[in-house]
């Protein structure tokens, strides 16, 4: 469970707190890769600080397809290592947060002239579920063409001649990262996000920490640390600029774009991974009462914090669609929102984008600097393993200090006290019983459970308090309760935290964002006492994020969001 270490208006207190101690690591980096590190580190007793410049999970960790991956794709590239270890983790990240990880059949169309002919299929299926460990029950499946219709009446008629079905798993990927964030810290470290490091710290060439500072105060800190871990994701090499080591090989970074349509305009009913006219594969992915359609894929050079859907990007998706699912004829109209993120891909000479594999590589510094490289959201978990590893064999070097091994596989995330994944319905109905007895309504404290997982009990024990201000009045408790959870224990500071990276609701809600904002922005700034510039900047913020999800950034009419 966490404290009030992770509450946002205690960011201030920590960062001094990080300035006046020496530490065993410094994380520079707090997406899933970062959070990771940060918890593998502590849990073998390292003393262990950590600083995003962003929000946490702000990059790419939580802008991606959203589903923990098997690696099937791997598969078609022959890469049959990662297949098999991408698999095997996929299983275990589930057993750890089950409320952030669901199990989703997805379906394979196969048409005359596609990608997948039936035979590839059925045995590259048949290798896939035995390389992954996939268990009996979500093994592969092959259907005729009017099984496959029954699945998804929406799917292409001409050329179908089947399909095979298989088990991805669909997660909340920026909500995985700050559960994993939240166990980090409750077991000992201290992080802090909007805190952008802006210099390395030296002593006889070797980095002893780093300069942050404090993008909401403006404030200045410098954290020392016998280690430095760079796991910034897309901005690795802004690092290693800044160490001098940028070298070798560095990152080739694409862009991914998704769409989201009403389930009333996109009516699909089954998970589809489909190859698009120029034989890339794209997915199709119902969820809440939504459909949301990605991924593009082309090299990306300009802003890495703030990537935008183009209009090229929205015709590539809509002609995708459009040509797997003809009758449903999507317009540009139809987009209720958008994401785009950046991929940081380790760059390899005469490799096309989509063919470079998301590999993870370690490289060390002559200053002693540790960066982690590429990886996925899959792997996170064992990714992080391998880098602590060697952060134990490099702190044994240095200090003498022993650490023992990684204890992550069987360790839950921040909400996954829950039985497991066999356990996780019965824990629905139970917390869902508590919440109603605590004067939840019984659906709302179920879909509590079904988020925050164990951390349903912190949210319920928040609606038995009494309201304090007109602020918290405005609100109803499905909104006002989330937010004061986040403030309290999940360190949201902005507006853009809640609704992206804490609800997901400005991709798959944004309605909701739309009704609400206003008030949330209200209780946010008097929890936090913003001045009015604060309060300013932040509402522009969000209103850039509400117009960049639907509206492209190279389109030149004005759209006026509401």
């Amino acid at each position: 469970m966490t404290t009030v270490q992770f509450a946002g208006n205690e960011r201030a207190k920590l960062l001094r707190r990080m300035a006046g101690e020496h530490f065993d690591v410094l994380v520079i980096g707090g997406g899933i890769t970062g959070a990771g590190i940060a918890l593998d580190a502590t849990m073998r007793g390292m003393k262990v600080a950590l600083v995003e410049m962003q929000d946490f999970a702000a990059g790419t960790s939580s802008r991606s397809t959203k589903l923990v991956h098997g690696g099937l794709r791997y598969l078609k590239q022959f890469e049959v290592g990662m297949v098999a270890e991408v698999g095997k983790e996929r299983a275990i990240v589930y057993e750890n947060g089950p409320h952030v990880t669901t199990p989703e059949r997805m379906l394979l169309p196969m048409h005359k002239g596609g990608t997948f002919g039936k035979f590839t299929t059925s045995i590259g299926l048949q290798v896939y579920d035995r390389l992954a460990g996939v268990k009996h029950s979500e093994r592969r499946r092959m259907h005729d063409a009017q099984e496959t219709l029954a699945k998804e009446p929406l799917l292409k008629r001409e050329g179908l001649k089947g399909g095979g079905t298989y088990v991805e798993y669909r997660t909340d990927d920026a909500r995985m990262t700050i559960e994993v964030m939240k166990r980090a810290v409750s077991s000992g470290v201290v992080a802090v996000n909007y805190a952008k490091v802006t210099k390395l710290l030296y002593e006889n060439g070797r980095v002893i920490g780093a300069h942050a500072a404090d993008r909401i105060s403006g404030e200045g800190y410098d954290i020392r640390a016998t280690l430095v871990i760079n796991a910034a994701g897309p901005w690795v090499d802004t690092l290693r600029e800044l160490d001098g080591s940028r070298k070798g090989k560095t990152l080739q970074l694409t862009k991914g774009v998704h769409l989201v349509f009403d389930q009333k305009r996109f009516p699909l009913r089954q998970a589809i991974y489909f190859d698009t006219p120029d034989g890339r594969m794209v997915f199709a992915i119902p969820r809440d009462g939504k459909t949301y359609v990605g991924t593009t894929d082309t090299v990306y050079k300009a802003d890495t914090a703030h990537p935008r859907m183009t209009t090229a990007d929205r015709a590539y998706i809509i002609n995708a669609i459009n040509y797997m699912f003809p009758d449903v004829k999507i317009t540009v109209e139809d987009v209720e929102s958008s994401w785009a993120g950046v991929r940081p891909l380790i760059y390899e000479e005469g490799k096309d984008p989509s063919e470079i594999s998301r590999k993870d590589e370690i490289w060390e510094s002559a200053s002693g600097l540790v960066t982690i490289a590429g990886g996925k959201l899959t792997g996170y978990r064992k990714m992080a393993e391998m880098v602590v590893d060697r952060a134990v064999e490099l702190l044994k070097e240095r200090t003498g200090t022993s650490y023992g091994g990684a204890v992550t596989r069987d360790l839950t995330m921040s909400g996954g006290d829950v039985g497991g994944s066999k356990g996780f319905e019965a824990f629905v109905r139970s917390a869902a019983d508590k919440g109603a007895s605590a004067g939840v309504p019984r659906q709302l404290a179920e879909a509590w459970a079904k988020r925050y997982g164990s951390n349903a009990e912190r949210l319920f024990a928040i609606a038995a308090r009494p309201q304090q201000s007109p602020a918290e009045e405005a609100l109803p408790d499905e909104v006002r309760i989330s937010l004061l959870y986040a403030l309290e224990e999940e360190m949201t500071v902005t507006p853009a935290d809640f609704f992206i990276r804490r609800t997901g609701a400005l991709f798959f809600n944004i309605a909701w964002v739309k009704q609400w904002k206003a008030q949330v922005i209200a209780l946010m700034a008097e929890r936090a006492g913003w001045s009015v510039e604060q309060r300013e900047r932040y509402t522009e913020e969000l209103e850039a994020e509400l117009h960049y999800a639907v509206v492209p950034e190279d389109e030149k009419s004005v759209v006026t969001v509401g």
